[in-house]
């Protein structure tokens, strides 16, 4: 959901809209998460009890340790289990900021912002949001579960170029180790990166460091189920030769 949008446009001002996820959806992810860590607590000492009584069952020493602890301290414990986990899902949440000259993307506390002219297409790929540039390659591509209508109709707002889908999609390949058409330093660093996605999934960091280096290689790459598909860029890149 868009919040901070006014309704109408001022072109002697620099508006801006904020697209993120609404306080009352906020307050309503904590709620949920710590009454749903608050229930598990109550549940853990009982099943921790009826664990001890059967002899074959595993784990049997942490089930006496949790069955020792007093009742009311398991609940508590679940409840701010919730809301650490609250705190964390709201870091890693993306939150748009747009205006006519620019916009800024901010997630994990880590803000990247891009100029207006600098972007030649807004699109949607599955369930990310990529800016291309002029010369074919992503300038960003972030994980955004925000209303896809809201956010097309921000964009265009403010007059940036929207896709309801990559108008690349079709230039995509499946990576594999030593692809002849890839340059042997991209290849090292989709090895690299593969690597990374199994053990760590698309949202670890060394996953994203190195699709920024690919990127410097002229190499754009986007994952599927955790396979890598790359597409090459540009006119003088090193993955256009």
């Amino acid at each position: 959901m868009d919040i901070g949008k006014s309704p109408e446009r001022d072109p002697m001002a620099a508006q801006l809209t904020v697209l993120g996820r609404s306080a009352w959806g906020t307050a309503a992810v904590y709620v949920a998460l710590v009454l749903a860590g608050t229930g598990v607590g109550w549940l853990v000492g009982p099943l921790a009890d009826w664990l001890v009584t059967l002899p074959w069952a595993p784990l049997q020493g942490p089930a006496r340790l949790l069955g020792s602890i007093p009742g009311p301290v398991l609940p508590v414990v679940g409840s701010v289990a919730g809301l650490v986990v609250g705190l964390i899902a709201q870091h890693e949440e993306l939150v748009i900021r747009l205006s006519d000259e620019s916009v800024v993307l901010s997630r994990k506390g880590r803000d990247q912002g891009t100029r207006h002219d600098a972007i030649a297409t807004v699109c949607r790929d599955g369930k990310y949001l990529v800016l291309l540039g002029h010369d074919g390659g992503e300038l960003s591509r972030e994980l955004c579960e925000l209303d896809a209508g809201r956010v097309a109709d921000a964009f265009t707002d403010h007059g940036y170029p929207w896709a309801d889908a990559d108008p690349h999609q079709g230039e995509f390949r499946r990576w594999v180790p030593g692809t002849p058409e890839l340059p042997h330093a991209a290849n090292a660093f989709l090895n690299a990166r593969q690597g990374a996605l199994e053990k760590k999934g698309p949202s670890d960091d060394d996953v994203r460091e190195l699709r920024e280096e690919l990127s410097r290689l002229g190499v754009v790459v986007r994952d599927e189920k955790r396979r890598q598909y790359w597409r090459s860029f540009g006119q003088s890149g090193p993955a256009a030769e």
